[in-house]
């Protein structure tokens, strides 16, 4: 579930985005015949539990007092698996994971991250990709992977 402008941040409720994120995960992973270990399930609940990308020590110091296994390896492998998934992308400018909002679809990563609040939304757009590919072709380029990652406000912040 995005947040939207009808929405301020404010009165948004995450448990509806965890929610989510968990039913989407589960569905995948019994469809794949994969396994949401509890650790899994507890990362992604952590990722989902604000639209701010979060880092991975963030993550450690949140299960340190969880029975889950907060060692680092068993974090990144968590984050790897659901990285993997599409169940959460990785945003590379500040070295932390937002939730994926098409999860399990194949796409592109684009982010729009605002620099007040530090919220991450991510931007759907096939016609932005098109024509990223399409720039890249003329240069003799083939374009695999794309992520586009664009600071700026948000309107719920424009707005206050």
């Amino acid at each position: 579930m995005k947040k939207t402008a009808k929405t301020p941040a404010h009165e948004h409720d995450h448990e509806h985005c965890i929610e989510d994120a968990v039913a989407a995960a589960e569905k995948l992973c019994a469809e794949k015949n994969l396994r949401f270990t509890p650790l899994r399930r507890r990362v992604l609940e952590l990722v989902w539990s604000s639209h701010k990308p979060v880092g991975a020590y963030a993550l450690l110091e949140a299960l340190r007092n969880e029975d889950l296994g907060s060692a680092p390896p068993t974090v990144y492998r968590a984050l790897d698996f659901l990285i993997e998934n599409g169940l959460i992308h990785r945003i590379e400018r500040m070295n932390a994971f937002v939730g994926c909002s098409h999860p399990g679809q194949t796409h592109r990563g684009f982010f729009l991250i605002c620099g007040e609040c530090g919220n991450a939304e991510e931007l759907h757009s096939d016609g932005l990709a098109e024509s990223i590919a399409a720039s890249a072709g003329r240069r003799g380029f083939t374009a695999r992977e794309m992520t586009l990652e664009v600071t700026g406000t948000c309107g719920d912040c424009r707005r206050s």
